[in-house]
Protein backbone atom coordinates (compact mmCIF):
# COMPACT_ATOMS: atom_id res chain seq x y z
CA UNK A 1 0.00 0.00 0.00
CA UNK A 2 2.89 2.35 0.75
CA UNK A 3 4.17 1.94 -2.82
CA UNK A 4 0.84 3.11 -4.25
CA UNK A 5 0.70 6.02 -1.79
CA UNK A 6 4.26 7.06 -2.67
CA UNK A 7 3.59 6.70 -6.41
CA UNK A 8 0.43 8.85 -6.31
CA UNK A 9 2.17 11.42 -4.12
CA UNK A 10 5.19 11.51 -6.41
CA UNK A 11 2.99 11.84 -9.50
CA UNK A 12 1.07 14.81 -8.10
CA UNK A 13 4.21 16.50 -6.77
CA UNK A 14 5.85 15.77 -10.15
CA UNK A 15 3.55 18.39 -11.66
CA UNK A 16 5.46 21.02 -9.65
CA UNK A 17 8.38 22.85 -11.15
CA UNK A 18 7.05 23.08 -14.70
CA UNK A 19 5.18 26.36 -14.32
CA UNK A 20 6.30 29.08 -11.93
CA UNK A 21 2.80 30.59 -12.01
CA UNK A 22 1.13 27.28 -11.09
CA UNK A 23 3.71 26.66 -8.36
CA UNK A 24 3.03 30.08 -6.85
CA UNK A 25 -0.72 29.52 -7.09
CA UNK A 26 -0.46 26.16 -5.30
CA UNK A 27 1.77 27.65 -2.60
CA UNK A 28 -0.73 30.49 -2.15
CA UNK A 29 -3.70 28.10 -1.98
CA UNK A 30 -1.86 25.95 0.54
CA UNK A 31 -1.01 28.87 2.78
CA UNK A 32 -4.21 30.95 2.56
CA UNK A 33 -6.86 28.28 1.81
CA UNK A 34 -7.81 27.44 5.39
CA UNK A 35 -7.97 31.07 6.59
CA UNK A 36 -10.08 32.00 3.54
CA UNK A 37 -12.51 29.17 4.24
CA UNK A 38 -12.80 30.21 7.89
CA UNK A 39 -13.45 33.79 6.76
CA UNK A 40 -16.07 32.54 4.27
CA UNK A 41 -17.82 30.74 7.13
CA UNK A 42 -17.66 33.74 9.48
CA UNK A 43 -19.07 36.31 7.04
CA UNK A 44 -22.24 34.26 6.66
CA UNK A 45 -23.26 35.03 10.25
CA UNK A 46 -25.57 37.82 9.04
CA UNK A 47 -26.76 36.10 5.85
CA UNK A 48 -30.14 34.97 4.71
CA UNK A 49 -33.76 34.78 5.74
CA UNK A 50 -33.27 31.56 7.72
CA UNK A 51 -30.65 33.20 9.89
CA UNK A 52 -30.95 30.92 12.95
CA UNK A 53 -30.50 27.75 10.89
CA UNK A 54 -27.56 29.25 9.01
CA UNK A 55 -25.98 30.29 12.29
CA UNK A 56 -26.47 26.79 13.66
CA UNK A 57 -24.63 25.38 10.64
CA UNK A 58 -21.85 27.95 11.04
CA UNK A 59 -21.36 27.08 14.70
CA UNK A 60 -21.44 23.37 13.85
CA UNK A 61 -18.76 24.00 11.20
CA UNK A 62 -16.62 25.77 13.79
CA UNK A 63 -17.04 22.96 16.32
CA UNK A 64 -16.27 20.38 13.62
CA UNK A 65 -13.11 22.29 12.66
CA UNK A 66 -11.90 22.41 16.28
CA UNK A 67 -12.87 18.82 17.10
CA UNK A 68 -11.16 17.54 13.96
CA UNK A 69 -7.92 19.31 14.82
CA UNK A 70 -8.19 17.99 18.39
CA UNK A 71 -8.60 14.44 17.10
CA UNK A 72 -5.50 14.98 14.95
CA UNK A 73 -3.50 15.85 18.05
CA UNK A 74 -4.57 12.56 19.62
CA UNK A 75 -3.60 10.65 16.47
CA UNK A 76 -0.19 12.34 16.49
CA UNK A 77 0.48 10.86 19.94
CA UNK A 78 0.54 7.41 18.31
CA UNK A 79 1.52 7.92 14.67
CA UNK A 80 4.79 9.61 13.81
CA UNK A 81 4.94 9.56 10.05
CA UNK A 82 7.82 11.40 8.40
CA UNK A 83 7.06 13.93 5.69
CA UNK A 84 7.38 12.69 2.08
CA UNK A 85 10.25 15.09 1.35
CA UNK A 86 12.20 13.47 4.20
CA UNK A 87 11.90 10.14 2.37
CA UNK A 88 12.91 11.58 -0.99
CA UNK A 89 9.40 11.10 -2.42
CA UNK A 90 8.67 14.79 -3.09
CA UNK A 91 10.46 18.00 -3.86
CA UNK A 92 9.41 20.62 -1.34
CA UNK A 93 8.32 24.04 -2.63
CA UNK A 94 8.05 25.70 0.79
CA UNK A 95 9.92 25.59 4.09
CA UNK A 96 10.12 22.33 6.00
CA UNK A 97 7.56 21.56 8.69
CA UNK A 98 8.56 20.57 12.20
CA UNK A 99 5.58 18.28 12.85
CA UNK A 100 4.62 14.86 11.53
CA UNK A 101 2.84 14.22 8.26
CA UNK A 102 -0.22 12.14 9.18
CA UNK A 103 -2.96 13.28 9.29
CA UNK A 104 -3.05 16.55 7.38
CA UNK A 105 -4.42 19.41 9.48
CA UNK A 106 -5.28 21.33 6.30
CA UNK A 107 -7.38 18.43 5.04
CA UNK A 108 -9.04 17.95 8.41
CA UNK A 109 -9.95 21.61 8.76
CA UNK A 110 -11.28 22.08 5.24
CA UNK A 111 -13.21 18.82 5.07
CA UNK A 112 -14.70 19.41 8.53
CA UNK A 113 -16.13 22.69 7.27
CA UNK A 114 -17.44 21.19 4.02
CA UNK A 115 -18.91 18.14 5.76
CA UNK A 116 -20.65 20.27 8.37
CA UNK A 117 -22.46 22.25 5.67
CA UNK A 118 -23.37 19.14 3.69
CA UNK A 119 -24.55 17.18 6.73
CA UNK A 120 -26.76 20.07 7.82
CA UNK A 121 -28.45 20.32 4.43
CA UNK A 122 -26.65 23.34 3.00
CA UNK A 123 -25.88 21.55 -0.23
CA UNK A 124 -24.91 24.46 -2.51
CA UNK A 125 -22.57 26.09 0.01
CA UNK A 126 -21.33 22.68 1.15
CA UNK A 127 -20.37 21.69 -2.38
CA UNK A 128 -18.53 24.98 -2.83
CA UNK A 129 -16.61 24.32 0.40
CA UNK A 130 -15.98 20.73 -0.71
CA UNK A 131 -14.46 22.00 -3.96
CA UNK A 132 -12.26 24.38 -1.99
CA UNK A 133 -11.27 21.56 0.39
CA UNK A 134 -10.23 19.36 -2.53
CA UNK A 135 -8.16 22.18 -3.99
CA UNK A 136 -6.44 22.91 -0.66
CA UNK A 137 -5.65 19.25 -0.06
CA UNK A 138 -4.38 18.77 -3.62
CA UNK A 139 -2.10 21.77 -3.12
CA UNK A 140 -0.60 20.14 -0.01
CA UNK A 141 0.50 17.14 -2.07
CA UNK A 142 1.54 19.32 -5.02
CA UNK A 143 3.90 21.45 -2.91
CA UNK A 144 5.42 18.31 -1.37
CA UNK A 145 4.33 18.51 2.27
CA UNK A 146 2.00 15.50 2.44
CA UNK A 147 1.46 12.01 1.11
CA UNK A 148 -1.89 11.39 -0.58
CA UNK A 149 -2.90 9.16 2.35
CA UNK A 150 -2.15 12.02 4.78
CA UNK A 151 -4.81 14.19 3.15
CA UNK A 152 -7.23 11.26 2.88
CA UNK A 153 -6.73 10.56 6.59
CA UNK A 154 -7.23 14.24 7.38
CA UNK A 155 -10.37 14.38 5.25
CA UNK A 156 -11.74 11.34 7.08
CA UNK A 157 -10.97 12.95 10.45
CA UNK A 158 -12.79 16.10 9.36
CA UNK A 159 -15.87 14.16 8.25
CA UNK A 160 -15.91 12.10 11.46
CA UNK A 161 -15.66 15.30 13.51
CA UNK A 162 -18.60 16.80 11.60
CA UNK A 163 -20.66 13.66 12.20
CA UNK A 164 -19.88 13.73 15.92
CA UNK A 165 -20.84 17.41 16.13
CA UNK A 166 -24.06 16.69 14.23
CA UNK A 167 -24.95 14.01 16.78
CA UNK A 168 -24.10 16.14 19.83
CA UNK A 169 -24.87 19.75 18.91
CA UNK A 170 -28.59 19.84 18.11
CA UNK A 171 -30.43 22.69 16.49
CA UNK A 172 -32.99 24.45 18.66
CA UNK A 173 -31.54 23.41 22.01
CA UNK A 174 -31.06 26.01 24.73
CA UNK A 175 -27.30 26.13 24.05
CA UNK A 176 -27.91 26.49 20.32
CA UNK A 177 -30.43 29.30 20.81
CA UNK A 178 -28.01 31.12 23.11
CA UNK A 179 -25.09 30.84 20.68
CA UNK A 180 -27.05 31.65 17.52
CA UNK A 181 -28.69 34.73 19.06
CA UNK A 182 -25.35 36.53 19.54
CA UNK A 183 -25.21 39.74 17.49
Amino acid sequence: MYDLDAAVTHAINGLAGHSAALDLLMIWISSIGVPLMVLAVAVQWWRGPDRLHIRHVLVAAGFSFLLGLGINQLVLLFIHRARPYDGGITNLLIERSADFSFPSDHATATFAIAAAFLIHGSRRVGLAFLSAACLVTFSRIYIGTHYASDVLGGALTGVIAALIVRAVYREGTRADRLITSIL
